[in-house]
């Protein structure tokens, strides 16, 4: 990091600055020249934002061996560091849906809208674009995260060993991370459980068409791997044992599945604060200061770095690989053997793909499939009354959800579901903000609320369904228009199709007749057009407010999808089961592009688990397994039994362990005690022809001898093994590589030691006092101990140790292992 953080005239850029780099520090940290052991970045993430962040941040916490060096490239800046609905009024809601069109007419069209919002594509469908900055459009997310059922991820769609994977964990583990895995227990309450009693009596008489039958429904995540007991469920409900009345455990657990999916982790393990409404910028924070943390604050040994205000404008590709990314603030190579993860919104990613790929054979129908949700809003105000006698005078929030289908005329069943939001005020009067800001789920719906009261209360059903995956009108291709950056912008096209239609029909109808459930017979108000308006106790929404007035835009649910989607067979699928595109080594993408079908979830649990999965994928486990007689030490990824003395550290680097000489000599020192005679092998490699460092052996605990630096403990008392091909200070054979160290009376021939960058295979011998090194297969020293202050072998009253020296430069172990002799 190498100047401090930016002073503005209101701030200073701390998080920013303590976050992020410049392309410029980035690339400059993988320059050998000026950092020996500099790595360039292997796995090059494209978008920091909702799935690239996920897909970043992961892959440094699973990456055990420390095998990769991940480079995330983000085109806006970092605003926030978690989710903007945790935070007072900013003023940076989304913004309105638009055109380029549009934009240019006012001279906009190159102006930051609330601040990071841009539209980067033309299409005669109207589109807020995108957030740019780091965790993106997560920052926004109104937190509604439901599972996906076993058909909306039918192996008939989605390729079979992605939807094992899925099924098998990892949308529990990505349901974990978000916090969707329990109940919502901060928002239950009087008004909760009424509207939710009102709800499911409703649906289990069927008086709510096309909602789909509880018990027909997987049970709530938090019944998973527990007991159905009426304890446990009551607990879960929010209710007494004395509420539940006669109903039976499973009628029980089928309320429970009324409670609303939201990201927000109401509870967590002892010692550690819960998280709120999730976003995947803190996830990418984190890693980023954890990767700052272990590298010592040296650049060339951060294993992520974020790089903002970084626009990638093309990836540079030689027949079926990326050899590099092109971005505003220059070029970044790839490695051979590195990868690059396309992780922009759907839209942005599939140009991104058609420019670079579009005329590869074997990639795909790509851009082709475009899918994204049909969405409508019903906000009723019903009297306090109609809910029956609630005591408690202030009513506050209330959140459920309830899943529905449709057939379509080719009989194909389609879902959808209702979001549904309610708050009344109570004691708190008009300050509607105050209460309610904080507390609902979706902050699109957050003006729909300022009419409750202690009177009223005000319940909005949003309907979100899928659309139609096989929709030849939706696609997206390249326009003739270049950008700013001179490539081709992004033409969108997204239609309804009679399917689409349908089933948005049946949406609409559903959430009327849930509305009716819950005015019970009473009078009750719609909004139409930002005023409430009358309804006669019994007459349906829709003869006050028509569907039609009801429905969002088909662009506004952010939710665009399928234009990359996975598959087994090129000819209708774009990328195969590992996200890897086809017909390309080296380039994978992430978030709901890959979806082959949307269902009507909001894709964001889905992303995540496939974000996570991807993650796994490109960094798996590495772990050395010894195949001779020997017990492995350092496994490649484990420094449990190690511990570091004196000055420098060692790092794990590629599954080896790395010095980083300080001022001084530094140990770093196997805590298991070594046998009284054994064998010690290991490999070694120098990064320079005057690296300097040794292995050594048979020395007492280094901190019982009352050093300033107890590193030299293992000099004094212990012998060293050499790796210096210099031998320095004099070029004495005592002095060189396979030598016992300063050691006279040893037999020392010379054995070819292989050039920096390579690995030599080091066997040390040890029984009695008999010392016999052997480099690379051949014996180079034999030495006996007379010194009987030296060199003692383990006893149990004073056991003796090995350990590795950090002196001069970044010389690398690895496979270390040992075994009785």
């Amino acid at each position: 990091m190498a100047t401090q953080a930016q002073v503005t005239d209101f701030s200073r850029d701390v998080l920013g600055r303590y976050v992020c780099n410049t392309l410029a520090e980035a690339m400059s940290s993988t320059d050998g020249q000026a950092f020996p052991g500099a790595r360039p970045f292997d796995v090059v993430v494209i978008g920091g934002g909702s799935f690239g962040a996920v897909v970043a941040a992961h892959m440094f916490h699973v990456d055990v061996s420390r095998t990769h060096r991940v480079l995330v490239l983000e085109a806006g800046p970092f605003v926030l560091p978690e989710h903007v609905q945790n935070l007072p009024m900013l003023g940076l809601a989304v913004p309105d849906p638009t055109s380029i069109a549009a934009l240019r007419r006012i001279g906009k069209e190159k102006v930051a809208r609330n601040e990071v919002w841009g539209l980067a594509w033309h299409s005669p469908v109207p589109f807020p674009g995108l957030a740019y900055c780091v965790g993106g459009r997560s920052l926004y997310w109104g937190g509604w995260a439901p599972r996906p059922l076993p058909e909306e991820l039918s192996p008939a769609v989605w390729p079979k060993a992605v939807v094992d994977d899925l099924q098998d964990d990892r949308l529990d583990k990505a349901g974990e991370q978000i916090g969707v895995d329990q109940t919502n227990d901060f928002i239950f309450g009087p008004l909760h459980m009424a509207l939710r009693e009102r709800l499911y009596k409703a649906v289990s008489r069927q008086l709510v068409p096309a909602a789909m039958d509880l018990s027909t429904l997987p049970n709530h995540p938090a019944l998973r791997d527990g007991p159905f007991s009426l304890g446990r469920l009551t607990h879960l409900l929010g209710i007494g044992p004395e509420s539940a009345g006669e109903h039976h455990v499973q009628e029980l657990a089928d309320q429970l599945k009324l409670e609303a999916p939201l990201a927000v982790q109401a509870s967590s393990r002892p010692g550690f604060f819960p998280n709120n409404k999730f976003s995947a910028g803190p996830l990418l924070v984190q890693a980023a200061r954890a990767a700052w943390t272990d590298s010592g604050g040296i650049d060339a040994d951060k294993r992520l770095m974020i790089v903002p205000q970084c626009h990638v404008t093309r990836l540079d590709t030689r027949g079926g690989q990326v050899i590099g990314v092109q971005t505003g603030q220059g070029y970044v190579p790839l490695p051979p053997g590195g990868s690059v993860v396309i992780a922009l919104g759907t839209i942005e990613s599939t140009r991104l793909v058609q420019d670079a790929f579009g005329s590869l054979p074997g990639t795909g129908p790509i851009g082709s499939g475009l899918m994204a949700h049909l969405r409508s809003n019903l906000t009723i105000r019903i009297p306090r009354e109609a809910l029956g006698h609630i005591a408690e005078r202030e009513l506050m929030a209330a959140a459920l959800f309830l899943k529905g289908h449709s057939m379509a005329a080719d009989e194909r069943e389609r879902f959808f579901h209702l979001q549904i939001t309610a708050a009344g005020l109570g004691s708190r009067g008009g300050d509607s903000e105050a209460e309610l800001f904080k507390k609902l789920p979706d902050i699109d719906l957050f003006d729909r609320f300022r009419s409750a009261n202690d009177t009223h209360v005000v319940i909005t059903l949003r309907g979100i369904g899928e659309m139609d995956p096989g929709n030849p009108a939706s696609r997206i291709r390249l326009d003739s228009e270049l950008d700013e950056y001179g490539v081709p912008r992004a033409l969108v096209h997204l239609s309804p199709s009679e399917a689409d239609r349908r089933l948005w029909d049946d949406m609409d109808a559903c959430a009327d007749a849930a509305a009716l459930a819950f005015a019970n017979g009473s009078p009750f108000e719609v909004l139409d057009r930002g005023t409430f308006r009358p309804v006669p106790a019994g007459q349906s929404p829709s003869h006050v407010v028509p569907f039609g007035r009801r429905r969002d835009g088909l662009g506004t649910t952010h939710h665009e999808g399928g234009t990359l989607r996975l598959g087994d067979d090129p000819a209708d699928s774009v990328t195969n089961a590992d996200c890897r595109l086809h017909g390309v080594d080296n380039a994978y993408a992430a978030g709901p592009a890959l979806f082959p079908r949307l269902g009507s979830p909001n894709p964001m649990l889905t992303g995540v688990a496939l974000a996570r999965r991807l993650a796994e994928h490109l960094t798996p486990a590495r772990r050395f397994v010894a195949t001779d007689n020997h017990e492995v030490l350092f496994d490649g990824t484990d420094m449990s039994a190690w511990r570091m003395t004196g000055a420098g550290r060692f790092q794990i680097v590629d599954g080896a362990l790395q010095a980083v000489p300080g001022d001084g000599l530094g140990l770093l020192w196997c805590t298991r005690p070594t046998p009284t005679d054994f064998s010690l092998r290991l490999q070694y490699r120098a990064t320079r022809p005057d690296d300097n460092s040794g292995v050594y052996v048979r020395f007492p605990d280094p901190a019982g001898k009352g050093y300033d630096n107890p590193a030299w403990v293992a000099a004094h008392f212990g012998f060293e093994i050499q790796i210096d091909d210099l031998a320095r200070p004099d070029g004495a054979d005592m002095h060189r590589t396979g030598a016992v160290y300063g050691a006279d009376a040893q037999t020392y021939t010379p054995v070819a030691v292989r050039p920096p960058g390579e690995w030599n295979d080091y066997e040390i011998r040890v029984r009695a006092q008999d010392y016999t090194v052997i480099l690379n297969g051949q014996q180079v020293t034999s030495f006996t101990n007379t010194d009987p202050g030296r060199g003692l072998p383990t006893t149990p009253e004073a056991p003796a140790y090995l350990g590795l020296q950090a002196h001069t430069g970044r010389v690398c172990f690895r496979n270390v292992r040992i075994s009785v002799i």
